[in-house]
């Protein structure tokens, strides 16, 4: 979920504006977004949005904030059309200015001075940034790899990222995914040889699952099915859509032509090739109703799945999940644990040195990756050499130049979530209700009540909560422990609601334990 803030000369500069996905602390929530509440209350003063490349993590939230920023998108040509497309989505793509930059060399936005520096990634036209302003430079990757024979697009030379080191860099902003990772990510050519090896020996259909957006691994997937002899089949609108915009931007066109779901289960399974999304687990993503049998693409025995993507932390139960309903299956399944079926898109530690000795900077500033990896990454430059490292929280707010690097003051950083088609604070009252909702289950207690005193007996009905087989009892107990609430207080309108809930929560926590949510309607009669 990054968003970087530059500010310099009373102006910012926003660099990327991304999501992040939902876990179970967020109850019917899948997309998290940045609380952008700092540079919303300074909007006068943002000059524009760059972005260094098109994963969701980096403009997943364009589609809903981006019309209410209200400042121009600087972004390449393949990036701009992914922009474009989830614009057109939410229909506000008259409302959002996009700029794509064709040309090299820099352009300015305000007081900046931003030149695009192509490097290697896992998606076509990932950039570093060159930030130029009068009081520095800052060299800022975003996601980056060395790779000296990338699948897609290009990459910025040694001598070419010499000269930008030679142009004296404040502060390199860098990432610091695999700072723990000894060797270096390795080439995408090496992982088509893997996977040729892997898709050549199976028997009967495979399905790649890999993430949608990284095109590269599409581009090598398309090379290893026609080397295979295989027919390509593609399942997920994400991935539709990543074709669709690489094609249109002038990548991926010797990619074969793929074959419909029909078609694909019509062939022999040894001549067919699928790739899918739901590699992470993610439960309406085309892996995992395949795997249920609720998909048009069907797997059986003796079929084999390839997991060309990393586990991300957190996901492992659902990933497992999967595993085990296609092993249940007879599915035979490729993780990169089993053969070299996948290379990251980010640097290791050979990586980042080499980085530091082209770029030269008086700073090294670790972002992208958990506090272990920041104060990671922060030990590795100093012991590089470089001459300071500065460890970021969310909200800090730094000086990088001049007499950097120096905290200065903390902005209000948080979470808002997208529930249905509403934008919520993640931890308003509404989804606080809801984790409680999850963790206790709720009650609903109705009594009718006329001039102080009972009429009829209490009504309770209940939603998760443990009761089970002890229901009709537990609903006696509560619907008693409500009635007594009503002869004790039922003269007495302001306190009446309370001691009734009161009266029917203890009741439950008497049976299980737990506090649930009681809501308490009083009908006068």
């Amino acid at each position: 979920m990054n968003v970087n803030l530059y500010g310099t000369q009373g102006k910012w500069l926003m660099v990327d504006c991304g999501v992040t996905f939902a876990d179970a602390a967020y109850p019917g929530i899948d997309v998290i977004l940045p609380d952008l509440q700092f540079i919303e209350e300074r909007l006068d003063d943002l000059v524009g949005i760059v972005l260094t490349h098109g994963h969701e993590d980096h403009i997943g939230a364009l589609p809903y904030l981006a019309a209410d920023l209200d400042v121009p998108i600087y972004a390449t040509p393949f990036t701009t059309g992914l922009v474009r497309g989830k614009l057109e989505e939410e229909g506000i793509q008259d409302r959002v200015e996009l700029k794509m930059i064709t040309e090299k060399g820099p352009f300015r936005v305000g007081p900046f001075s931003i030149t695009f520096t192509p490097l290697a990634h896992s998606i076509p036209e990932a950039n570093a940034l060159l930030i130029e302003t009068k009081a520095g430079r800052v060299f800022h990757t975003g996601d980056w790899k060395l790779d000296d024979a990338p699948a897609l697009g290009g990459a910025s030379t040694p001598a070419e990222l010499a000269a930008i080191g030679d142009k004296g860099i404040a502060a390199l902003v860098c990432d610091s995914t695999n700072v723990f990772q000894a060797e270096a990510s390795g080439s995408e050519a090496d992982v088509r040889t893997g996977l040729f090896e892997v898709v050549g020996a199976a028997k009967g259909r495979v399905l790649v699952t890999t993430f949608a957006s990284n095109a590269a691994r599409l581009q090598t997937l398309g090379e290893v099915a026609r080397d295979t002899g295989r027919k390509l089949c593609v399942a997920g609108r994400s991935l539709d859509r990543i074709l669709r915009v690489a094609k249109q931007t002038g990548y991926l066109r010797d990619f074969p032509e793929t074959v419909d779901f029909d078609t694909a289960m019509t062939l022999p399974p040894a001549e067919i090739l699928m790739v899918g999304t739901g590699g992470q687990g993610e439960a309406r993503a085309a892996l995992a109703r395949i795997a249920e049998g609720n998909h048009q693409l069907k797997l059986s025995q003796g079929d084999t799945v390839i997991f060309s993507s990393r586990q991300i932390p957190g996901n492992e139960v659902a990933i497992g999940k999967i595993m085990n309903t296609l092993a249940s299956k007879g599915v035979n399944l490729v993780t990169d644990r089993q053969a070299f079926v996948h290379v990251s898109g980010h640097p290791g530690r050979p990586e980042l040195a080499q980085m530091y000795k082209w770029i030269r900077p008086q700073i090294v500033m670790p972002v992208h990756g958990e506090a272990r990896h920041l104060h990671e990454h922060a030990r590795f430059a100093l012991s590089q050499g470089v001459p300071h490292a500065a460890t970021q929280t969310n909200g800090e707010v730094w000086r990088l130049a001049p007499d950097g690097p120096q905290k200065i003051g903390h902005a209000p950083v948080g979470r808002l979530v997208i529930d249905g088609d509403v934008i919520l604070p993640a931890d308003g009252t509404t989804i606080n209700e809801r984790r409680r909702l999850a963790l206790y289950g709720q009650l609903s207690v109705a009594v009718a009540v006329r001039k102080g005193q009972l009429v009829g007996d209490p009504q309770v009905r209940v939603q998760g909560v443990p009761v089970e087989e002890d229901r009709d009892e537990f609903l006696e107990e509560a619907a008693a422990a409500a009635a007594e609430a009503v002869r004790k207080d039922g003269r007495d309108r302001n306190k009446l609601r309370e001691s009734v809930r009161l009266a029917v929560r203890r009741a439950a926590t008497r049976f299980t334990g737990k506090k649930p949510v009681v809501d308490v309607l009083i009908v006068e009669i």
